[in-house]
């Protein structure tokens, strides 16, 4: 399979099946979600990173807590855009297709796994 480059999967090119039509091609509010998903979990690393030297450097116990409590908050946040995410297009997808059934069923399981 061929790799497309960054630019060209920004500007599209590389994304036209043989016949010149966009293929697999993305809304931009899908590419923004997915792009603060992403933004949003480096930051969780990065604090969860802290957290390992904070307890290896032998930080005050409070401190360690609320770094914790910090990196809870923000995995609760990406979850909730996850989840929006998945309402707003994977269920949308499915209803507008007639996989209504599915799509509840879907939803159920997400649910179930985040809450």
């Amino acid at each position: 399979m061929a790799k497309v480059s960054d630019k060209a999967k920004r500007s599209g090119d590389g994304n036209k099946d043989s016949e010149g039509s966009d293929k697999g091609k993305q809304p931009v509010e899908v590419d923004k979600d997915h792009e603060d998903v992403a933004k949003r979990l480096a930051r969780i690393a990065g604090h969860a990173t802290s957290l390992k030297r904070m307890w290896e450097e032998h930080a005050e116990c409070d401190e360690t807590l609320t770094q914790i409590s910090a990196v809870r908050a923000a995995l609760d946040q990406v979850g909730k855009v996850i989840l929006q995410h998945h309402i707003n297009h994977c269920m949308r997808e499915a209803v507008e297709s007639g996989h209504v059934d599915d799509a509840i069923k879907d939803l159920k399981k997400a649910l179930d796994r985040f809450v």
